[in-house]
């Protein structure tokens, strides 16, 4: 599993229009399932993304988790994180998982997520999403499992 996660100040994602999430300050996290994903990636994915230390203490250092600071979560599905793009201009897929697999994955994520976290969010699978954000920093980390 891949997520790039963004901390923000506020970030929505609507689809033809109708907001299908949305959160104040928090994370913004694009997550893209692979092939080789097994529950136990996704709790130890969940469990990091819940407790990585990006927000700031009272010193202003990266000393706060998710968790700490009681933020909200958009998760939204987001394929081409898996994107081979080593060689060619056009970027390949194939190490993505398949969207039978990808979405039952990212379900049980959220899930997961929505078990350890109060105001989870997320976008819809396969649907052409708008997300906006703001983000706060900017703040960006790649976590894979």
């Amino acid at each position: 599993m891949i997520v790039l996660i963004q901390r923000v100040t506020e970030a929505e994602v609507t689809v033809h229009g109708e907001t299908t999430g949305k959160i104040g300050s928090g994370i913004l996290a694009l997550v893209a399932a692979q092939p080789d994903d097994s529950p136990q990636k996704l709790e130890k994915m969940a469990e990091k993304l819940l407790n990585y230390r990006i927000f700031g203490d009272k010193d202003g250092k990266m000393n706060l988790s998710l968790r700490d600071v009681g933020g909200g979560l958009l998760l939204v599905s987001q394929f081409t994180l898996a994107a081979d793009t080593g060689s060619g201009l056009r970027p390949s897929f194939s190490s993505a998982a398949s969207p039978a697999i990808a979405e039952p994955l990212f379900e049980q994520f959220v899930e997961m997520c929505r078990n350890r976290h109060a105001g989870v969010e997320t976008g819809r699978f396969r649907a052409h999403m708008e997300v906006r954000l703001v983000n706060d920093g900017p703040v960006t980390f790649l976590l894979q499992t």
